[in-house]
This record gives structure tokens, sequence and C-alpha cells, in this order.
């Protein structure tokens, strides 16, 4: 059902008639209710149980799947985190605990755990796809016995507050977004209509909480954007923040991910938002093409996470480029003593593809929320102060 100008291989019969069935779907509501929001649109097709991109089993992530994130492609990545998290567990003794929403693999629970010289009493993956949690636990499986019995998977984040960390590793660009555009008359909202036997994009006016949302960013920029820029906006993003960082009463969240402050989110040169869509290693822009084997996401507005964050009373300790965090936790040094050339190739390599501008290391973005609690944590994380970009937000 998506634009047949769009060229992407075909997949198995069996994985087409998966994306056929959430198609129908996706037809039928459209057909009960009228023209369906893309935000609904975008969460349907991630996490409609049985058929979303998320829940229906299909492998996701490294070379045989979709994308790679930081954590596949080595463990460079995980021992920055070690090191930023390692003072912060020193100040919080033996009984801290880490969780990780949106675990993907577990790779990086793996290595964040076999690094860690403090590893938290307790580390939680908060997962509700069951055939993730295979995935992770099969992951987890080259792990101590000693350290996997700290793992605990949850479905929602616990009751009871803890003194720790939460890791967020691309996961807020996984969540719904709504699209907007700039109309002659006003503020309009993307919505996905059936036409002629395909999805399609259409437009009404927006309303109620997109609406607000579009109109507060639009009032932090330099300038309004002119009619027809479109772009995208997290509605849910203050509720998701405040819902997974609640049982964290001391402490620190870090929130990795691909984004941008706000006023380079929506420059007027990115006239057609950060809307991308992932199948099979290879990146487009038709969100309508093969629901429920392709994923969806967005880039993130990083000065709404730090509004977000605020709100839910944390102080933005830090804010930089992956490149920035990698390079300040110190991990280059770890080529320094590597002897054999082979290891020291691979490391090297592992390393340029973290921080290169090239590669992921001005895209992706790192911010750390500490909330005190009752007790003093520190200044700035040491991670951070290479290159705070705390005042671009």
């Amino acid at each position: 059902m998506s634009n047949p100008s769009l060229k992407l291989p075909e997949p198995p019969a069996e994985l087409a008639e998966l994306s056929a069935q959430l198609c129908t779907t996706i037809v039928n509501a459209i057909e009960a209710d009228g023209p369906m929001s893309f935000q609904r649109y975008m969460a349907m097709a991630l996490y409609e149980p049985g058929f979303g991109y998320y829940v229906n089993g299909l492998h996701k992530f490294g070379a045989a799947g979709d994308f790679v994130t930081a954590p596949e492609h080595g463990r460079l990545f995980a021992l920055a985190l070690a090191r930023q998290l390692e003072p912060l567990a020193s100040r919080l003794g033996k009984n801290w605990t880490l969780m990780e929403p949106g675990p993907g693999s577990g790779s990086l629970a793996r290595d964040v755990l076999s690094q860690l010289r403090n590893p938290p009493a307790r580390y939680l993956l908060l997962e509700t796809s069951a055939p993730l949690r295979e995935v992770q636990r099969e992951t987890l499986s080259a792990l101590s016995e000693d350290l996997r019995s700290r793992v605990e998977w949850i479905a929602a984040p616990p009751d009871r507050g803890f003194d720790g960390a939460v890791i967020a590793n691309e996961v807020i660009d996984a969540l719904p977004v709504a699209r907007f555009r700039v109309g002659e008359t006003g503020i309009e909202q993307a919505v996905v209509t059936f036409v002629d036997g395909r999805l399609a994009w259409d437009y009404a006016p927006a309303e109620g909480r997109v609406l607000r949302a579009v109109e507060q960013v639009i009032s932090d920029l330099p300038q309004p954007p002119g009619v027809g820029y479109t772009s995208e906006v997290c509605v849910d993003l203050p509720e998701w923040l405040d819902t997974v960082t609640a049982p964290l009463k001391r402490g620190m969240a870090l929130m990795i991910d691909y984004g941008y402050p706000r006023r380079e989110y929506y420059h007027p040169d990115r006239n057609d938002g950060t809307l991308v869509c992932h199948y099979r290693h290879r990146a487009h822009f038709d969100p309508f093409a093969w629901p429920g084997l392709t994923d969806l996401s967005a880039f993130v507005d990083f000065t709404a996470v730090a509004e977000a964050a605020q709100a839910c009373g944390f102080e933005v300790a830090g804010f930089t480029s992956q490149a920035g965090f990698v390079l300040g936790s110190g991990v280059a040094d770890q080529l320094e003593q590597v002897t054999d050339e082979r290891d020291r190739m691979r490391l090297s390599g592992e390393l340029k593809r973290l921080v290169l501008p090239g590669e992921m290391g001005d895209k992706f973005k790192v911010m750390a929320l500490v909330r005190e609690g009752d007790g003093a944590l520190g200044g700035m994380p040491e991670a951070f102060a290479l290159s705070d970009q705390v005042d671009r937000l």
C-alpha cells in the first residue's frame, strides 16, 4: 500500500501476509472512525499487538535486522557509559538500581554489567515484548551467574522507588509523533486516509494537544516557519518521561538518541521534518511501505526533553554529542593499552563509528538528567566536561 515508485525488496510471503493483516486492521479503523491521525498510525505500525514492528517477534537489530544501534557496534560505548556510572555507584553504595527501558537486543545491558566495577544490585529491563525478552535472555546468557542474577524483567516501571540510574538508548525516537504543516489559515495536522486501495496522506486543522505543542514550539523559534513548512512534535514525550523516571528518587537518567536542540530541529531549511523509515538497512521516507516490517522513527527535540525533565524535578546536568561523550569518558585510552594489532584495528574502527561526524558522532546526542533527592550527587558528570552544549538547548 506504499508509493509504487519506491523500490524496496519484497519480503518473504509469510512476512508480506503479516504486513497485509496489519494493513487490514488499520484500514478497518479508518473506515470505522474516519481519517486516522498519523500519531495513531505510527503507534499501530510499531506496537499493534501481534503485528506491530516492535512486537511481532521479527529480528530487528544488527546486520540481520533493519538497523544497527551503538551497542551493536561493539563494547566501547558501554564502557563509556560504565565509566560515567561508576562515580554515581560509588556515592550510592552497593544497593543501587539500574533500569533500562526498551533494552533492544540486550547487548547494552550485557556490556554495561560486565564492565562496571560496582555493578547494581538490580538491573531492571523494562520490556513488554515477549519475543524481545527471549532475545535479551539469550544475549545475557553470556554473563556470569552472579551478574545474571541481578537482572529482572519488568513490564512497567516499579511502584517502589530506587536510588540509581535510568538509561534510555534510542527509545524516544520510537515514540509516535504527530506530523504538522503550516497552512494558509493555520496549523494543520497530518492524517492517514485510504484512497484507491492505498494508504495516503491528508491534512486537517490541528487541535487539542497537537495544536498547543506546535504553538509552543513556534513561539520558541527566532521566526515563525512559512506556509508549507512540515515537521513533527512528540506530544507524548512529557508523559513518557514522567512515567519512566518516576521511580528514580535520587540519581541520574541518561537519554541517548539522534536529535537536535529545538532551534536546529525546526530550522527553516529542515522543512520536511525528520521522519525516517528503516527496512533491511535501507532508509526511506514512505511510512506506508510494508507496515509492521518497517521501523518508523523521528529525531528527538532535546529542548523538549529538557523541558519535560525540568517539569519532573530533574536538573539538566549535561548535554553533548555522542562523540563528546565517548571521548570525554576517556575510552580512547583503551586503544593505547591494546598490544594485539588486530584488536587495535577492531577497536579503532569501533571508535571511529561512534565519534566521526559522518558516522554516529554528531547525529547522536547524550543528555544527563540528575535528581538529587535528599543528597548532593556532585556537579556536571565528567564525560560531559569535554564538550558540554547545554547552552544550545
